[in-house]
């Protein structure tokens, strides 16, 4: 796999954070964990009880060492949310995440839980919800 990069942009590979300096292409030749700083959430934007469990899960990405620690946070905050949720779609990605994380695919959880984020969305403005950050 081929990942072009530009100049001062990152990669984070395996729980190692890369920049680079210059426009570079990099080339994948094994099977690695990788995120570019585009699809990285940063702590202040897990506003949402499914942008904090994308969080969690792209820890375990990141964080290859700490999965362990990680992995009980996940399964505590989607416990929850599958606990409240009422929305169909909501549920059958949390189903879906649940595969994905225990088979550690966590890139395409974190490219599922994408996904639900604008039905989340949804969800909290029809309900005249205040994401998580902003109720304190």
């Amino acid at each position: 796999m081929c990942i072009s990069l530009r100049g001062g942009e990152r990669i984070y590979v395996n729980g190692a954070v890369l920049r680079v300096d210059r426009k570079v292409t990099l080339e994948l030749v094994n099977d690695v964990a990788f995120l570019l700083e585009g699809q990285v959430m940063q702590v202040a934007e897990a506003t949402t009880p499914l942008r904090q469990l994308y969080f969690v899960v792209q820890l375990m990405l990141m964080s290859p060492h700490d999965v362990e620690d990680a992995k009980a946070v996940y399964r505590q905050q989607r416990c929850a949310l599958v606990a409240v949720s009422e929305n169909a779609e909501i549920l059958r990605g949390l189903e879906a995440l649940e595969d994905l994380v225990e088979a550690r695919r966590y890139y395409d959880a974190l490219r599922k839980l994408r996904t639900l984020f604008e039905v989340e969305r949804a969800i909290l403005t029809s309900h005249d919800v205040l994401p998580l950050a902003e109720t304190a």
